[in-house]
């Protein structure tokens, strides 16, 4: 029996942004449409999302260049898209972006998604910027729609000249998946034991960072600002939080050798909901970010933001309500942010406040996915209506 229900292929590099980002997408997705999952993964990998609905085809896509591989890659997925005549192809990162937008352009799939998730371009200057602002244009130029994860992501696009303004959208208010507002939220019990085990007393400040150690993060800047605070708030800590991708944790160390007893290092965790429970302020220095939901998961915990005023944070964030927005790479901008919060106790419960009120209202994943599902209907209602009336 030939089914009727309309067939989407999701394309990544690698398993993670499918379990972290579309999960629930791809859970909603299901319900409706066939959904196959094209990665470099195993069944293994993604048991969590496989069904009777959704499906894996692994494709071998290096995460960095590599020529060969890459046009190996390639031909691999135009040859499954006109296997399977995909309905949608929806592709994530960069990297498959381009793989997976090409690949779809040629095998002509009706419908080619890619979803902008920030731009590595952003920051840099000369060739380097030319050369991967070209391959964002022309991941553009190959899509039929695209989507930006944030509103200001999508405006710095647009003027930028990457994209045409009539083609990308944001879901609801941005971010790719919101926060699941059950997993993440206040824990006293757990604020307290981590505290503990951690040697940081409960009356203490905890500036958290969580996330990539990687110089575009500003996580030196933020050490050299807490470096320069902790003599006037001898009870401030610096946790930090996350995997260490470009030898960042001696560059750290270097700089808060001073006040060692006060920074707290933790690797990677599948808890960073206890971590944010555990601290005051959260702390997001970025050079460049597509929206940072690092941030409205914090916010989620009642956590408020000192964060970096770049397009894709400026979203995450309300300046002056739910954090307060420094000018990125300005130490002394840092200090003085963190300052404001560490000061003024009243300010940190209103902005921990309405932070967790904006995070539930605006970015809770069911908005976000809600979103999403009506994006799929109006799209391929689009194509239905046009071969009713063919």
């Amino acid at each position: 029996m030939i089914s009727n229900r309309k067939k989407i292929g999701i394309v990544a590099t690698i398993p993670l942004p499918l379990l972290i980002f579309m999960q629930p997408h791809i859970k909603m997705l299901a319900e409706q449409y066939d959904v196959t999952l094209i990665t470099n993964g195993t069944e293994q990998e993604l048991s969590s999302l496989l069904s009777d609905s959704v499906h894996l085809v692994t494709v071998n896509i290096a995460r960095e260049i590599a020529l060969w591989r890459d046009v190996v890659a390639l031909f691999r997925l135009y040859f499954i898209f006109r296997r399977e005549r995909f309905d949608v192809v929806h592709s994530l990162m960069p990297k498959t972006g381009l793989l997976g937008m090409l690949a779809a352009f040629a095998a002509r799939v009706p419908h080619r998604i890619h979803t902008f998730t920030g731009q590595v371009w952003a920051n840099k200057t000369g060739f380097a910027r030319w050369g991967l602002k070209f391959l964002d244009k022309l991941i553009a130029s190959c899509a039929t729609d695209l989507l930006a994860d944030s509103l200001s992501q999508r405006q710095f696009l647009i003027a930028e000249q990457v994209v045409n303004k009539s083609k990308i959208q944001v879901l609801g208010n941005g971010s790719i998946c919101g926060v699941d507002t059950q997993r993440f939220r206040p824990n006293l019990v757990v604020r307290e034991q981590l505290r503990s085990s951690l040697g940081i007393s409960g009356d203490s400040i905890v500036y958290l960072f969580l996330g990539r150690l990687t110089r575009d993060k500003g996580i030196a800047d933020l050490a050299q600002a807490f470096v320069s605070l902790a003599d006037e708030v001898p009870d401030a800590h610096l946790l930090v939080v996350g995997p260490d991708e470009s030898g960042m944790e001696a560059i750290l160390q270097s700089i808060l050798a001073k006040h060692a007893p006060q920074f707290h290092r933790v690797g990677f965790t599948h808890r960073p909901e206890d971590y944010m429970a555990c601290a005051d302020i959260f702390c997001l220095p970025s050079y460049r970010e597509g929206f940072g939901s690092v941030i409205i998961e914090a916010a989620a915990v009642g956590v408020p933001a000192v964060a970096s005023n770049i397009y894709g944070l400026t979203d995450a964030v309300s300046d002056g309500v739910t954090g307060i927005l420094h000018q990125a790479k300005n130490i002394v901008e840092i200090k003085r942010a963190l300052l404001s919060l560490t000061n003024d106790a009243n300010k940190r419960v209103e902005m921990s406040h309405l932070a967790r009120l904006r995070a539930h209202e605006l970015f809770a994943t069911d908005v976000v996915v809600a979103a999403m599902r009506n994006y799929y209907r109006v799209l391929l209602n689009q194509t239905t209506q046009r071969a009713q009336h063919e």
